[in-house]
């Protein structure tokens, strides 16, 4: 096998092992929680803990590589995110568990950035397109694989066992990576913003908690409003410092590019209602309408099977309307589809659910598609890696939001019902609340130019090509 073929295999073994984890566990909560003597929304706080350390260690995994070396870092990045699972099999409290995501977090913000760019520097050009293509494939059948899996698991065995399963793909990782993984370093690299780290990281971390902990888990009110207000006063002081150096951790000047900014912000939003989604769907099916988890995972999966079936289309569909029309259209369509999940009940039929699920998947990973391609459109060659970085944490950031949010939503509707306990009456209002914040995104996405990013989607070529043609004028 070529080093093409080769290398993003070994890439995929870490990627397929990172989103597994995270679609197994998703359909485990609600039996995470009941073990963990907790109310079923607490293990909120374990997804927003991990996706808020991707959103911190993302920025600085290049670095790392180029100082430490690519395949050190890899395999570093495997450990740490085994340890992280490990560390979640045998946690006795919800603390402990938050602990432990957040520690897997910081394994999987190193693993598949570093792994990517192995692969750029490692494959020749002409065969990176086919190199990427390998490197997809675990990145569907992960999602896909997940829901029942973790489900089957949960129902037959133990919760704790959903995260043995890393091990042995971890060690398969090392051993590959110690084989075939040249240790790239790079000799001249910009200095470490170690300042900016020490403001942005602190200051996610105290925001997020602070909002995920909103509610009645695990911090009194008090401290979730300290979090808060000592989160945000973070941040803006990474804002006034970043415009002061050379070589911030995050580049925020980027956003002055109008289609990087308008998929940075309009993605966000739209991400909201996705990162809810995983949170939402499993609780309401188990905890509001009775389903065991493995019953659970055979209808949540439909999603990613739809996110799958749509990749190959919507290239296509891009070439033939354009960015601005689809992403426009496609932003309300989806939104609908989430607030469709509001309407279900115990009575409604399986098969129907899975038709919407599937469709919905659909339709968010054309929008995904769409809001990863427009977003690089107008960087220059030298803007790529900081962009790159600041679209990953502004993604994990959204996504943590949808799960917070979706969470609030949820207490709220029961409290506004005088109960103390979550029943599946209350799930309409949370789906229907953050497939309001998804609908919003159109109002950014209408900012586009009409010709926005015509080159990428291959249109500005389509159109070309008739007037190239032999005998047309």
């Amino acid at each position: 096998m070529r080093a093409s073929q080769i290398v993003p295999l070994v890439v995929a073994t870490a990627l397929f092992m990172e989103n597994t984890d995270s679609t197994v566990i998703a359909t485990a909560l609600p039996t995470i929680a009941q073990s963990l003597g907790e109310d079923p929304i607490a293990p909120k706080l374990a997804l927003t803990a991990y996706l808020v350390s991707l959103a911190i260690f993302i920025p600085i995994s290049g670095w790392m590589a180029d100082r430490y070396g690519s395949r050190t870092v890899f395999r570093a990045a495997i450990a740490v995110f085994m340890a992280g699972s490990v560390a979640c099999a045998v946690s006795s409290g919800l603390a402990g568990f938050v602990g432990a995501r957040f520690l897997q977090g910081l394994g999987g913000a190193m693993m598949v950035p570093v792994g990517r760019l192995v692969i750029l520097r490692s494959v020749p050009k002409a065969e990176l397109v086919s190199a990427l293509a390998y490197l997809t494939i675990p990145a569907l059948i992960g999602p896909i694989m997940g829901p029942p899996l973790g489900g089957l698991i949960t129902t037959y065995l133990d919760w704790r066992w959903i995260f043995f399963i890393n091990i042995p793909i971890g060690i398969v990782g090392i051993v590959l990576a110690t084989l075939f993984f040249e240790d790239v370093r790079e000799p001249e690299r910009p200095p470490l913003d170690l300042v900016g780290f020490a403001m942005l990281g602190p200051g996610l971390a105290a925001l997020m908690l602070g909002l995920a902990s909103t509610g009645r888990h695990l911090l009194p009110a008090w401290m979730s409003w300290a979090s808060l207000g000592g989160g945000a006063v973070l941040l803006a002081l990474y804002f006034r410092h970043s415009r002061r150096m050379a070589h911030p951790i995050l580049r925020l000047d980027l956003m002055r590019h109008p289609t990087f900014r308008i998929a940075v912000v309009g993605g966000s939003l739209f991400r909201i209602g996705t990162g809810a989604i995983p949170f939402l769907l499993p609780l309401m099916l188990q905890v509001g309408f009775g389903l065991d988890p493995l019953q659970s995972g055979l209808i949540t999966f439909a999603a990613a099977a739809g996110a799958m079936f749509v990749k190959t289309i919507g290239p296509r569909i891009l070439r033939r309307y354009g960015f601005r029309p689809v992403m426009v259209a496609n932003a309300v369509l989806a939104a609908l589809f989430l607030a469709v999940n509001g309407l279900y009940t115990a009575d409604t039929p399986h098969w129907l659910m899975l038709g919407i699920l599937f469709l919905g998947g659909c339709l968010r990973s054309i929008q995904f598609t769409c809001v990863n391609a427009i977003a690089y459109a107008d960087l220059e060659k030298s803007e790529m890696s900081a962009g790159t970085s600041l679209a990953s944490v502004a993604q994990q950031i959204s996504l943590s939001l949808g799960v917070t949010l979706g969470a609030l939503a949820l207490e709220g509707a029961a409290e506004w019902h005088g109960r103390s306990a979550i029943m599946a009456a209350d799930f309409g209002p949370a789906f229907f609340a953050v497939a309001l914040i998804s609908a919003v995104s159109v109002f950014a996405f209408r900012q586009l130019a009409p010709d926005a990013g015509a080159e990428v989607s291959g249109r500005m070529i389509a159109r070309a090509a008739p007037a190239a043609a032999p005998g047309r004028p």
